[in-house]
């Protein structure tokens, strides 16, 4: 009876703690009535993407394809409840970006030209509650750090430092996301890839005075759901919390605009201000005046007026730093357009090393390369069905004559004038590696040395990459770019002139080749002894790529000190890790994935920087320092491949139009041989493919109409593909976008082959006249021709003689 009685009193127990556990505040809490999130917008542009499709495709206006692009805009402490309780209305605030922001065309940054694909960006602003923001106070309150003092904006007061390691509160943020979004795991695989995944800015106002380190008796709990009481002007006054707090993103720079590792941006206004940018260059540097702030735009206080045109201001600045997150991280440039068609990718790691000092593949030191780590990423950014494969391995530098020769060329030198503290400039040459000379001779020899990679790491695959005739047979000695001793006279043989690819595709005993839908992408990292400490490559930076190699560069060096800053401190590059820059080189290579920081610029002519979006979850540029890539960048990665697919279709479908427009001037003219001009009340743009279709006008056709009909079809069920194909690219489907792709780009591909074949002999049987050459054939009519001449010789003197009057 006692231990029925203890049972009954414990139960009682848990549930008063179940229900006191149910009682407390909570964030993030669904409650009955909690505003859902939705995702629609493209019905309400589907009928202006199939019109802007239609009139790309049925006439000669450039007009790109169109492709809605959801950006989710959250408010976080500007619902009456953050620093300076500042109030912004977010449908304002939508309604301003819409008409200021309505669309963005990414370029190409290899080429400089725009692509043929244009976001219709659709804005989402709302904003987040108030339990959700106190507990995002809270988590950013525990992960302060003291570190020392700093300056305020304008050369002000030096006042207490803290900062905060952004992966310790990027949790935190996650946890908010997946409640706005109704999305409970925030994991990433390739069964869940084409489920939709929103992209969001978060616009964070922290009330600094709450959240400031030193006040421990302020409860934040009690505030999770209790009433936020406004503030007088003297605690506006004080709102600055007489404290400066800033992020880092793994140990990299300091900002207040950090990109996290899932889907999202940061943008915390009531951080900072910072300062970081290149040294004594004003292009893209961060500065106080870079984000609004709210401190300059509520003090001093001024009439109601004055308060209308600084709020008008803040808006502006706000919406301008939004769009700036658009166009550098949630649809940044491409940095190659390759289109890759292939279902195999290999990746062979091929260090170079001129010493026995170290060796950069043992595991286990802080200098080490993490294959198994980089084929994860890369995993990530190639679409489902595309086999990834990553083999590593060392050779020694003097063993390749050829190789050793070109990183001696490549050495380079440049004057370079600085300040120093005496205030004066000062010159001196810094020595670098330049990666185009290296690229000519490592290409040559990427692919023998990653077949020997490939068969020492993995004999199975070694004929499933690359073909060779006889593994046993020597190659042509003038052929082979990495023997040793290559004979003088080889480069003087009769082959020396040669087109190169015509010389390595003709099939050689012993020779290799790559198997059909093979794409190898070389990474060589030259991990040099004895070199100048100071030694890096173009531009301040330790890794070179082309469209299809990555060069690294590696050594032994403590720091080399980099003509960018953070604050008051230097940016420092430690060359011995070599893990993030070949991660780099990758995203940029394989993913086509530039730098946040980089845009191409038409009336520059060269891509221009903004180091606002420089610091975060991403391994470009002097102030990341993080070998991972973040989600919203992988599923930029992704649609780069499917960009690149439709960009192409989308030239070939263009360059078939201009191949009919060109064959009718040439053919269809007058008697008089002028051109046959339409009706005056007809557009320019108006191709004659479209009004022999519609008999519209009563000219003759110069090729067949079956061609016209086929033409015809071709286009109406091409837009309905793209039509689709710009749904699933909304939708975030993109393994469908991807199949999608492949499809527009073969059967363009069909389709331009086939107008070329017919126009081609259209062309043949247009021609006016024909030269033929025969003999001379001797028959009777001669005769008769000669007989009728002297007749007529006779009648002429016979007229004559009788019609003289001398007679």
């Amino acid at each position: 009876m006692i231990r029925t009685k203890s049972y009954y009193l414990i139960a009682i127990l848990l549930s008063l703690i179940v229900k006191e556990s149910e009682s407390a505040p909570q964030a993030y809490r669904r409650d009955p009535g909690h505003p859902q999130w939705h995702h629609g917008a493209f019905q309400d542009v589907k009928d202006s993407v199939r019109s802007e499709v239609r009139q790309m495709l049925h006439s000669r206006a450039e007009v790109p394809f169109q492709v809605p692009l959801e950006v989710n805009v959250v408010l976080i402490g500007f619902n009456g409840d953050g620093g300076y309780r500042y109030t912004i209305d977010s449908q304002k605030l939508e309604e301003f970006l819409r008409v200021s922001f309505p669309s963005h065309r990414p370029s190409c940054l290899e080429t400089g030209q725009p692509l043929d694909i244009e976001h219709h960006v659709v804005f989402n602003a709302f904003p987040a509650g108030q339990p959700e923001l106190i507990a995002l106070e809270k988590t950013l309150k525990s992960a302060m750090v003291p570190a020392g003092t700093a300056r305020e904006a304008n050369f002000g007061r030096e006042v207490p430092l803290f900062e905060v390691e952004a992966t310790t509160v990027e949790p935190e943020f996650q946890k908010l996301y997946s409640y706005l979004f109704d999305i409970e795991n925030g994991g990433y695989s390739m069964e869940e890839m084409d489920r939709h995944w929103p992209t969001a800015i978060f616009v964070v106002n922290f009330d600094k005075v709450r959240i400031d380190p030193r006040n421990k008796e302020l409860d934040l709990e009690s505030l999770m759901y209790g009433r936020i009481t406004q503030l007088n002007d003297e605690e506006i006054k004080k709102q600055e919390g007489d404290y400066i707090y800033r992020y880092r993103y793994h140990g990299g720079g300091a900002s207040q605009v950090w990109l996290g590792s899932g889907r999202f941006v940061v943008i915390d206004l009531s951080a900072g201000p910072c300062t970081y940018g290149k040294i004594e260059t004003e292009e893209g540097s961060v500065n106080p005046k870079t984000l609004p702030r709210l401190q300059n735009v509520l003090l001093p206080r001024s009439s109601a007026g004055s308060e209308q045109t600084a709020h008008d201001i803040f808006i502006g600045h706000l919406a301008a730093v939004i769009a700036t997150t658009v166009e550098h991280v949630i649809a940044p440039d491409v940095r190659y357009e390759t289109v890759d068609m292939t279902t195999r990718l290999l990746v062979p790691i091929i260090v170079l090393q001129n010493h026995n000092r170290y060796y950069i593949m043992e595991k286990g030191h802080n200098y080490s390369i993490n294959v198994e780590a980089i084929e994860a990423e890369v995993k990530k950014m190639v679409h489902q069905g595309q086999e990834v494969v990553i083999v590593g391995g060392t050779h020694a530098l003097h063993r390749h004559e050829k190789l050793a020769i070109a990183v001696s060329k490549a050495m380079r030198g440049h004057s370079l004038q600085e300040t120093k503290k005496d205030g004066r400039f000062h010159v001196h040459t810094k020595t670098y590696l330049d990666g185009a000379i290296l690229k000519e001779e490592m290409e040559r020899s990427a692919d023998v040395l990653a077949a020997g990679l490939l068969e020492v790491a993995d004999p199975s695959l070694s004929s499933k990459y690359f073909l060779r005739q006889n593994w046993m047979d020597e190659t042509d000695d003038a052929g082979d770019s990495i023997l040793k001793h290559k004979p003088l006279w080889a480069s003087y043989s009769s082959t020396r002139g040669k087109d190169k690819k015509r010389r390595t595709e003709k099939k050689k005993q012993g020779d290799l080749y790559r198997t059909y839908g093979t794409r190898v992408v070389p990474v060589f990292v030259l991990s040099l002894a004895d070199v100048d400490e100071h030694l890096m490559m173009e531009d301040d930076s330790l890794v070179w790529t082309s469209n299809d190699v990555v060069i690294v560069l590696q050594h032994q060096s403590e720091k080399i000190p980099l003509s960018y800053v953070s604050e008051i401190e230097r940016r420092h590059a430690i060359p011995s890790q070599a893990q993030r820059h070949i991660l780099a080189g990758l995203a940029s290579v394989v993913g086509g994935l530039s730098a946040p920081y980089e845009k191409a610029s038409n009336v520059h002519e060269r891509p221009v920087v903004n180091w606002l979006l420089a610091v975060g979850c991403h391994p470009f540029g002097p102030f990341s320092d993080t070998s991972q890539i973040s989600q919203m960048l992988r599923d930029v990665a992704l649609r780069n491949i499917i960009y690149a697919r439709v960009d192409s279709a989308l030239h070939r479908i263009r360059d078939t139009s201009e191949a009919v427009q060109a064959f009718t001037a040439e053919y269809l003219k007058t008697p008089l041989g002028e051109p046959v001009k339409g009706k005056k009340n007809k557009s320019s743009t108006e191709l004659w493919l479209e009004k022999f279709y519609k008999k519209t006008t009563n000219l003759p056709e110069p090729f067949p109409h079956e061609l016209v009909e086929r033409l015809e079809k071709y286009l109406d069920s091409l837009e309905e593909q793209l039509v689709d194909l710009s749904s699933f690219l909304y939708d975030h489907r993109l393994q469908e976008a991807h199949l999608n792709s492949s499809e527009i780009l073969q059967s363009s591909i069909f389709t331009q082959q086939y107008v070329d074949h017919v126009l081609s002999s259209e062309r043949e049987k247009m021609k006016c006249c024909s030269i033929e050459y025969k003999f001379p054939v001797h028959s009777s009519q001669n005769y008769i021709y000669a007989g009728i001449l002297l007749a007529g010789f006779l009648v002429y003197f016979v007229v004559i003689f009788f019609a003289s009057p001398v007679r």
